[in-house]
């Protein structure tokens, strides 16, 4: 490359003036050259020693690691997920757009729905029947007529096509009453169906007696939901990735049967899964202590054990509210600093410091700091996208639970002092990811304002310092190329600065004796 480019570019011409130009250079420029490195250098050495001893880690290692790391291998991708709580786009995104005349959706999310559609619907495409053809262009479609259309000519080619219905029953649809009937006859369809025992008839009738749970449950058919969803999930145990659990939480708290709320959480929350499991140890004392040593860090434990992190904020910020409900009520700030927390509250603040650190921006939401949107249809776990989406349903839950946002307002803030850099370094979870904010903003209407707290901001002292080495650089070029003229501009800058300094001295030499300014003179 060089041998190509020697002539084109000159390379010769270049080297020999940046030869002379070294070589002109006075010792003056690298006196001052050192100087600088030497300042910058103690400053740093400096700030570095007194960041170790305060936080026991290396400052520069960790912009090392979460700002040029990013730069040299790439943006880092974020997995988004199924929301379990998704609206139904006919009766609520549509009316939603009606109304308001903006679009709740983005295409990006419609396009991963319509993906999940095409997958868990239709299965193996070798054996694609014409009516699966037709339903698999409509879930492409883009416009919300064009599919409807095509959900209709499925069912012209094939009156028993399920897909079908249930695209009618989401989209067209304008009510929750009218979605449920059209689920109804989707699911005597798919039941018909199920004689196959194909992945693809199981997954549809799994989808809509999950849909059939949720209309029940906006319907005000509570425990009827609650039954659906409890039935799902011991008729098809293996489809735990759906969240169905997530479903039935939010359920129950309506109908606040909080023990049965509870009896879900010790099963889904994997910190609970632990204190259960260790329950059954106590035979085991010198193991037992091992593993609440490291009890920030249950996770690595995971091979051992059958748990895992909470999957979601409903299980950490539902864990919270439960804690935050048993003291709520008589929580006082001030009465709190005087005696200090009891082992009841110290566990709620606890809870909350946990679920604010898995995502932050759940809080803002809750206290009405930041206006709700409709959820989207996939979430970022950890990101905006899923703060939206808890806080859309569970705010009324907080509500209820008198005084649960008063302790959550004076308590949230303080994960961050307990955690000096969130996005760097974990304390209860894996570092937070970098990857949320370009996700949310795929994800979340352009009309909304994507919470990005915490910020992932350039740290002060890295700006000051790069600042002081430029100004510093430019002064040495400004020395060397025009000595003369940085003289002068160098004495009147001193003389500026000295005028005041002289005065004082002028004044304090008329009220003091000769003799103090003859000794001062000798010192």
């Amino acid at each position: 490359m060089i041998y190509v480019l020697w002539s084109p570019l000159k390379l010769q011409e270049t080297l020999t003036s940046a030869s002379v130009f070294l070589n002109t250079l006075t010792p003056k420029f690298y006196v001052a050259l050192t100087g600088t490195s030497s300042l910058i250098s103690g400053l740093i050495l400096i700030f570095e020693w007194w960041y170790f001893r305060k936080y026991g880690t290396s400052f520069i290692e960790q912009v090392s690691v979460s700002h040029l790391r990013p730069l040299l291998g790439g943006v880092e991708k974020c997995k988004v997920w199924r929301n379990p709580l998704n609206l139904f786009r006919g009766a609520e995104y549509s009316r939603y757009t009606w109304v308001t005349g903006k679009e709740p959706l983005t295409y990006y999310d419609m396009n991963l729905s319509a993906q999940d559609h095409q997958t868990f619907f239709t299965g193996d495409t070798q054996q694609l029947r014409p009516e699966d053809a037709v339903m698999q262009k409509a879930w492409r479609e883009r416009n919300p007529q064009a599919r409807i259309r095509a959900a209709y000519q499925a069912i012209e080619m094939n009156h028993e096509c399920a897909a079908a219905y249930v695209l009618l029953a989401e989209e067209e649809a304008t009510t929750i009453t009218e979605a449920e009937r059209l689920f109804k006859q989707a699911l005597r369809i798919g039941k018909n169906g199920l004689k196959y025992n194909t992945g693809k008839d199981i997954n549809l009738l799994v989808y809509i007696k999950r849909r059939l749970a949720m209309c029940a449950r906006k319907l005000g058919r509570i425990k009827e939901a609650v039954k659906m969803m409890r039935d799902l999930m011991k008729e098809f145990p293996l489809l735990g990735m759906l969240n169905i659990h997530e479903n039935l939480l939010e359920a129950l708290l309506e109908l606040q049967a909080y023990a049965d709320v509870q009896a879900v959480l010790a099963k889904y929350d994997g910190k609970a899964a632990l204190t259960k499991y260790l329950s059954f140890q106590s035979h085991h004392p010198i193991f037992i202590q091992a593993l609440i040593q490291c009890h920030s860090h249950y996770s690595n434990f995971c091979f051992f054990v059958d748990i895992s992190l909470p999957k979601s904020a409903t299980i950490c910020y539902t864990s919270a509210l439960l804690k935050a409900r048993a003291v709520s009520d008589k929580f006082s700030p001030e009465a709190a600093s005087r005696r200090g927390l009891s082992t009841a509250e110290m566990n709620a603040v606890e809870a909350i410091h946990r679920a604010v650190e898995f995502n932050p921006h759940v809080p803002k939401y809750l206290l009405e700091m930041k206006s709700l949107i409709l959820p989207p249809e996939h979430i970022l776990k950890r990101g905006d996208s899923e703060a939206v989406a808890y806080a859309f349903f569970h705010l009324q839950h907080w509500k209820r639970a008198e005084g649960a946002l008063n302790l959550l307002h004076c308590t949230w803030e303080g994960t961050f002092r307990i955690i000096p850099y969130p996005l760097e370094k974990g304390h209860l979870f894996y570092p937070y990811p970098g990857c949320t904010e370009t996700a949310d903003r795929e994800l979340l209407p352009s009309f909304h304002e994507v919470s990005v707290y915490p910020k992932k901001e350039l740290p002060f002292f890295i700006l000051f310092t790069a600042g002081l080495c430029s100004f510093t650089a430019m002064l040495a070029m400004l020395t060397h190329q025009f000595p003369e003229l940085m003289g002068v501009f160098a004495k009147a800058f001193f003389s500026t600065l000295f005028a005041p300094l002289g005065f004082f001295a002028d004044k304090m030499e008329s009220f003091m004796p000769s003799s103090f300014w003859h000794q001062l003179t000798r010192i």
